[in-house]
């Protein structure tokens, strides 16, 4: 396989965790993996990455290292597209190449954040989660208790309004997004391109059609709790809990029909020949797993972040290079921030020098070594108005065997008063610490334990100093500033 392409085709699907993909060999939770047959002969002739991980969370920040190439836990909360930040698609512009993106995703997209500033053609597909579009009815009915939900007025009802007009699968963001991108190609192919098609699916509101939930919790007639509440896992019952997983494994079946009606559009006209396809998720979602429902805990009154534990952290990542015929499986750690510097090399346009990310052509061209030593995924721990970092932004660490859990030693210099955050959906609430005591590391051997779920940092201390002594590395690195390196540069007393 060569180390160039004619053009990329970058798909993004928001939410999806890597044990639903069922190229991933992973049992799901109904007994057999999760349908995902398009994906599956899409990885028949691509390159599996069987230890990706994200790298910054969550959504906005995730982008930011997509379109930018910088690390942007190490400098950036969620926020918008900085005026001056150099971007993957305004430098493909300057080199000739025609850059588009078709995205039902809402936030990186929204009014103010402006993430598509740059391409050349851009189509948003309005109306997912709190999307002011529709404006009727205006109290639609809610298919459970309020209490069950995450902001079911502001996020949950706006969802509703927006979506009460589909009356077939073919009317579901994933089947708008993915038949916008195939008409996109159809109108572009002969010219060389980017194209990033970014799917929020199967994030939630889950609304997929009954015949999909059917294959995996047929017969359920309890309340149906689309949208979650980001929050400790009891307060659903098991049948409902189920059911939110039945929900979930429907929504990705429904991307994996819509994501594989782009492919085949894709091949008809040529590009598996010329193209290089990538496909990734930017994030998991926990549905019980550790005692969450949710990726962060979000709640009226208070958000605090969690521990990225495999569920979360791990993504699926295929990679179809021009003209590859066969799967390869290859062990190299791979994250989202790769992307920038792998683009740039795959359409033969010198990599700038504001990528942090490291170019995974090496791997994609059959290559044994791993790009990089280490993957760390990470809500934001360095921006300029933290001044003191909170004892809940942990990063995960990890080489592909061994998986590293944590943050800011705060103990040791103190915290200012509760500070507040309004990302995600707007809402203005208070950040919280909700452990009972200090927050200490955690150490997880991924070979053994891949749900992490046997701390081992008593055990193998220096294979947890060695990691954290990396992220130490990373961040002195990406220039972040003594006054926020100081809280992680010192091992707590836990060490």
């Amino acid at each position: 396989m060569a180390g160039e392409a004619r053009n990329v085709l970058l798909i993004i699907s928001d939410t999806l965790r890597r044990d639903c993909v069922s190229v991933f060999g992973e049992p799901g939770w109904f007994g057999s993996p999760v349908h995902t047959p398009h994906l599956a002969r899409f990885a028949d002739r691509a390159t599996v990455f069987d230890s990706a991980f994200s790298s910054s969370f969550p959504t906005v920040p995730l982008r930011n290292d997509i379109l930018t190439g910088r690390a942007t836990f190490t400098y950036k909360t969620w926020a918008p597209l900085a005026p001056d930040d150099a971007t993957l698609q305004e430098t493909l512009n300057d080199h000739g190449i025609l850059t588009g993106l078709v995205a039902d995703t809402p936030h990186p997209f929204a009014p103010g954040f402006n993430y598509q500033r740059g391409f050349q053609s851009w189509e948003l597909i309005r109306g997912q989660e709190h999307d002011r579009w529709k404006a009727h009815p205006r109290e639609p009915d809610l298919p459970c208790a309020p209490g069950k939900l995450r902001s079911p007025d502001h996020t949950v009802k706006q969802y509703l309004r927006n979506t009460g007009w589909w009356r077939s699968e073919a009317d579901s963001f994933a089947a708008q997004t993915m038949r916008a991108a195939a008409e996109w190609l159809e109108h572009n192919y002969l010219h060389r391109f980017f194209l990033c098609v970014d799917t929020f699916d199967p994030h939630e509101p889950w609304t997929p059609p009954d015949h999909y939930v059917d294959l995996y919790d047929p017969g359920y007639h309890g309340e149906v709790v689309i949208y979650p509440a980001y929050d400790r896992a009891g307060y659903l019952s098991s049948d409902e809990l189920r059911h939110c997983r039945a929900l979930y494994a429907g929504e990705v079946t429904l991307v994996d029909r819509w994501t594989g009606h782009l492919l085949e559009r894709a091949e008809s006209l040529g590009l598996f020949e010329n193209t290089a396809i990538i496909f990734i998720s930017d994030h998991g979602f926990y549905l019980g797993e550790h005692g969450y429902v949710g990726k962060s805990l979000i709640t009226p009154r208070y958000q605090q972040a969690i521990p990225l534990y495999p569920e979360l952290c791990r993504i699926p990542w295929l990679a179809h290079m021009p003209a590859q015929r066969s799967r390869r499986h290859v062990g190299a750690l791979a994250q989202p921030l790769d992307l920038a510097p792998t683009v740039f090399e795959l359409l033969g346009v010198p990599v700038p020098a504001f990528c942090d990310g490291v170019s995974l052509v090496p791997a994609l061209a059959g290559g044994s070594a791993s790009p990089r030593e280490i993957a760390i995924a990470s809500p934001t721990l360095s921006a300029p108005h933290i001044t003191v970092p909170h004892p809940c932004a942990r990063a995960t660490v990890t080489d592909g065997e061994w998986l590293l859990i944590c943050g800011p030693n705060v103990e040791r210099h103190g915290r200012r008063d509760p500070e507040t955050t309004a990302a995600v959906d707007s809402v203005l609430r208070e950040v919280h610490t909700l452990e009972g005591g200090s927050i200490g590391p955690e150490l997880y051997h991924l070979p053994t334990d891949p749900a992490a779920t046997a701390n081992l940092i008593q055990n193998r201390l220096s294979v947890g100093q060695a990691l954290h002594r990396a992220l130490v590395d990373c961040l002195q690195a990406n220039g972040v500033p003594e006054a926020h390196l100081r809280f992680f540069r010192h091992p707590s007393r836990h060490w």
